[in-house]
C-alpha cells in the first residue's frame, strides 16, 4: 500500500486528522507513514500560505514534488485546505517530522528541498518565505552553513560555490575533498534513501540532489585541474 493509499484509510473516520498536539507527537509515540504524511501536508500547506497568499501554482507544486495519485487527490486537498487554517503551527508539522527522521538527516533534507520547490512555485521566494524555511532548517537540525547549502541549491548565492554544497572549504586537500564527496553522496544517494525507508514520494528530489553533488565535485575537480597546470 502506497504512502497516500495508508494516508486515505487512515483519515477516512477522522473529522479533524491534524489534532495532534506536540506533547503527543513526541518520541515515546510511534510516527507511521500516515503521520509522516500529514506532517508533510501540513509543512506545504503552511509554507504556502508563508508570504500571506496561496496560489494555484503552489498547490500544484506541492502535488507535483509529493506525487499525489489520482485516486488520493480529494483527500489531500480536503488535509492541505484544513491544514492551512488550523491552528496548530507549522514548528509542530517540523517537530514530527525531526523526530521521526532525527537519524536521517538527508531524508529531512528532502523535506526542505520540496518545501523550496513549494516556495518557488510563485516565481519568487519572498522574506517571509525564507524565514519560514530557515526554522525549518533549524527544527531539522541543519547548521547555518549547511542550510546555506540547501539554500544556494534552489535560490543560489552572488557566486557559484561548488564547495558550499559539498560543505568543504576551498582549500581542502585532495583526500579530504574525496572523503567529503563520497560522505554526502552515500547520505543522499536514493539508493540509500530506499534502504532506510524513506517514503517512494520521495526518490525523485533525492535524483535531483545528486545531480546537484555530481556537478559541484565535477566543477571543483575541473578548476583545480586548470589550476595545476604550468603556465595558468
Amino acid at each position: 500500500m502506497s504512502l497516500w493509499r495508508k494516508l486515505t484509510h487512515f483519515i477516512a473516520g477522522r473529522s479533524d486528522p491534524f489534532d495532534c498536539e506536540i506533547e503527543e507527537c513526541g518520541p515515546g509515540r510511534r510516527v507511521d507513514d500516515a503521520d509522516f504524511a500529514m506532517a508533510l501536508i501540513g509543512l506545504g500547506a503552511k509554507m504556502a500560505k508563508a508570504d500571506g497568499v496561496v496560489t494555484t501554482d503552489e498547490i500544484a507544486a506541492f502535488r507535483r514534488v509529493f506525487r499525489a495519485p489520482k485516486e488520493g487527490e480529494e483527500a489531500i486537498a480536503r488535509l492541505f485546505n484544513l491544514a492551512k487554517e488550523t491552528t496548530l503551527g507549522f514548528e509542530g508539522y517540523a517537530l514530527r517530522l525531526a523526530r521521526r527522521f532525527r537519524a536521517h538527516p538527508a531524508v529531512l533534507e528532502d523535506v526542505l528541498d520540496g518545501l523550496f520547490h513549494i516556495a518557488k512555485a510563485d516565481g519568487r521566494v519572498t522574506p517571509a518565505e525564507l524565514t519560514f524555511l530557515e526554522t525549518v532548517a533549524d527544527i531539522f537540525g541543519f547548521s547555518e552553513r549547511e542550510y546555506r547549502r540547501i539554500r544556494m541549491g534552489h535560490v543560489g548565492l552572488p557566486e557559484d560555490d561548488p564547495w558550499l554544497i559539498l560543505g568543504v572549504d576551498p582549500d581542502i586537500d585532495e583526500a579530504g575533498l574525496k572523503r567529503a564527496y563520497r560522505r554526502i553522496a552515500a547520505q543522499n544517494h536514493p539508493d540509500a534513501l530506499v534502504a532506510r525507508g524513506a517514503p517512494p514520494e520521495m526518490q525523485r528530489l533525492a535524483d535531483e540532489k545528486m545531480a546537484m553533488i555530481n556537478a559541484a565535485y565535477a566543477q571543483i575537480r575541473a578548476i583545480r585541474t586548470r589550476e595545476s597546470r604550468p603556465g595558468d
